[in-house]
């Protein structure tokens, strides 16, 4: 896996969301792209360092070990905060489609990358590879409680994911009169804090 950089294996930064944990560590590797770093990985896990392994949903202290081996079955989806591009030559002529990928219990919104001069199904048939990128992304879980984060790049494990293209946002308050201090898309406090929201039955509620 160490083509797509010069010289010795340099550690790399990498935040990895799995079934039950969000993994942070450091990855030895020659590859310049996430998407390779998964996707050429010459076994079906990853060996990362200095490593810190929080579980969802656990008020736990952050479990720290100098080494830890990830099976990358069970990534959900792996996060860089750079988006770097390929080599001019390697380079294939890609059309940005804006798309929402579920990867219970999470979901990505972002860019997904196709092939030109197709319908949007026929690009969504070749579309292919272990772990796809998605940039310009945000995540999030509704379930879990995790708020919505944003990455440059995110690589979703294309067997774990459902894509849903293209994808616009609605906002359901659209044409209707917001009660005051009602929250909107951003997640604002609905109501003022020294404030008494009414009764469920009243027709502001």
């Amino acid at each position: 896996m160490f083509e797509g950089m010069g010289g010795a294996p340099q550690p790399v930064a990498l935040t990895l969301y799995t079934d039950a944990f969000v993994i942070r560590g450091l990855l030895a590797t020659r590859q310049r792209r996430i998407t390779d770093m998964l996707n050429l990985a010459d076994d079906r896990f990853l060996v990362l360092s200095e490593v810190q392994s929080d579980e969802f949903g656990s008020r736990g202290e952050t479990i720290r070990a100098e080494f830890a081996q990830v099976n990358l079955q069970s990534v959900l989806f792996a996060v860089a905060e750079t988006a770097v591009e390929p080599a001019p030559e390697l380079r294939t002529p890609k059309v940005a489609e804006q798309a929402m990928i579920s990867v219970p219990p999470f979901k990505v919104t972002g860019r997904i990358h196709l092939l030109p001069e197709r319908s949007l199904r026929d690009a969504l048939t070749e579309l292919t590879g272990h772990f796809l990128p998605v940039t310009d992304a945000s995540y999030w879980s509704d379930t879990l409680g995790e708020g919505r984060a944003t990455a440059a790049l995110v690589a979703v494990n294309h067997e774990r994911a459902q894509i849903l293209a293209p994808h616009v946002y609605v906002d359901p308050w659209a044409g209707l009169d917001r009660p005051e201090g009602q929250a909107g898309p951003t997640g604002e406090t609905p109501w003022p804090a020294n404030d008494v929201p009414p009764p469920k039955d009243d027709t502001t509620w």
